[in-house]
């Protein structure tokens, strides 16, 4: 007896089998003998697949699986015709399902037995997620699906084009490492606004801080101040932009991290202990009702593609200023750097300097320069909300922003990061 077949046909059946009872499971109220294909036919389907793939292996003519395909597609899609005929069905989901699963079941066969079983199992899961997936369609908004098909195709299209060397004598412009940071931060935000999506502004200012410091800190401070004017709560909102304040902390530690884990590592005692006193007036705000409106916060869409394009060409122009300054000048070209670097974007400096960490650039500058990019970036915050709004909500974001630079440069000077 030959095992290796035996289990193959095996899987081949099981395949037909998980598909049959999510179909089976969809048709249970029809009446029996009213439907083309239920349980035991997807099971066989799966098993009839199987058979022709060892019929082609055993013969050592494979193209013998097409015909039997193209015979099964056929009854089966007879019976299945005059099925939708009675219920007045157009979906042609079911016979996709059957073709499927027999092409699967010879595959299982003749080809990778763990592939074959995870396509299987999928094929199940899209199937049983019907009403999932037509409920995100229906609040889907046409500006996000553009913005994901745009973060695929930046992926799938653009990044293997790329060429994959330096292009520069500095080596410090790499097309295709710079794109891939360029998605790298782009996910990130685009997250962070479909947390927001779905969790709404109307859940909370904490929630909007939170979800929103991951798309941009700056344009919650901004936002929150412009709401201040209006007569918001001015407490509440420094919570949720002190929180946003915090996220971006970490946002840029993991960023960092993921690069460079020694350098992660170096800026995790600074960045949390600074994140830990932006949340202060967070923990403060929880503690007190909410009010009936939380008013709404708009952050636009993070995948316009000129935005994108801009934020590519920034950390390109970063780049190759901080390979300059560092084989120039070093630490003391490269300080000022970060720090003017962060009134604009922090993630293109951060991710420059990461790239240069443990190779020309040492651990400790690289450190000290990312650190000075955050402060840099929170003075800016702070600025750009005091321009809008100049009462109560501009000194208590002062308050807690300078009370978070304080603890953050004390948690450095006591780990030795400011020894330089």
């Amino acid at each position: 007896m030959n095992d290796d077949l035996a289990f193959r046909l095996a899987l081949a059946l099981a395949i037909g089998l998980v598909v049959g009872v999510e179909r089976g499971w969809r048709e249970r109220k029809a009446e029996p003998g009213s439907r083309t294909a239920g349980v035991r036919t997807y099971a066989l389907i799966g098993l009839l697949g199987g058979v022709f793939g060892a019929l082609g292996t055993a013969t050592s003519t494979p193209l013998l699986i097409g015909p039997g395909f193209v015979g099964f597609v056929l009854v089966f899609a007879w019976f299945k015709r005059a099925e939708a005929e009675q219920d007045r069905d157009f979906s042609i989901t079911g016979t996709v399902a059957a073709m499927l699963v027999f092409g699967l079941g010879a595959f299982a066969v003749v080809g990778d037995m763990q592939l074959a079983a995870a396509a299987g199992i999928g094929t199940a899961a899209v199937l049983a997620s019907r009403e999932y997936l037509h409920g995100v369609l229906r609040h889907l908004t046409w500006l996000e699906l553009r913005s994901a098909l745009l973060l695929l195709g930046m992926t799938a299209i653009v990044l293997p084009l790329l060429p994959d060397r330096p292009l520069d004598p500095l080596g410090a412009i790499n097309p295709r490492e710079i794109w891939l940071f360029t998605i790298f931060v782009a996910g990130l935000s685009y997250a962070g606004y479909i947390a927001m999506r779905v969790l709404g502004p109307e859940k909370g200012i904490l929630v909007t801080g939170v979800t929103g410091g991951l798309v941009s800190s700056t344009a919650i401070a901004v936002a929150f101040a412009r709401r201040a004017v209006d007569g918001e709560d001015a407490g509440r909102l420094v919570a949720g932009a002190a929180a946003a304040g915090a996220v971006s902390l970490l946002r840029v530690m993991a960023l960092v991290g993921t690069i460079v884990p020694s350098l992660g590592l170096q800026l995790a005692p600074v960045a949390i202990i600074a994140a830990a006193a932006f949340c202060v007036p967070a923990f403060l705000a929880l503690r007190r009702p909410a009010p009936d409106q939380a008013g709404k916060t708009e952050l636009g869409n993070p995948f316009d593609l000129m935005p994108v394009l801009g934020f590519a060409a920034l950390l390109a122009a970063v780049m190759l200023l901080t390979a300059w300054a560092t084989q120039q000048l070093g630490s003391a070209g490269l300080y000022p750097l970060a720090a003017l670097s962060g009134l604009v974007d922090v993630d293109a400096v951060a991710l420059s300097t990461a790239r240069l960490a443990g190779g020309s650039l040492d651990l400790g500058v690289a450190t000290v320069a990312i650190l000075l990019a955050l402060a840099s970036n929170a003075v800016a915050r702070l600025v750009y909300a005091a321009l809008i709004e100049r009462g109560p909500f501009a000194l208590r974001y002062a308050a807690v922003t300078l009370g978070a630079l304080a603890v953050g440069a004390a948690a450095a000077a006591l780990t030795g990061t400011l020894l330089f």
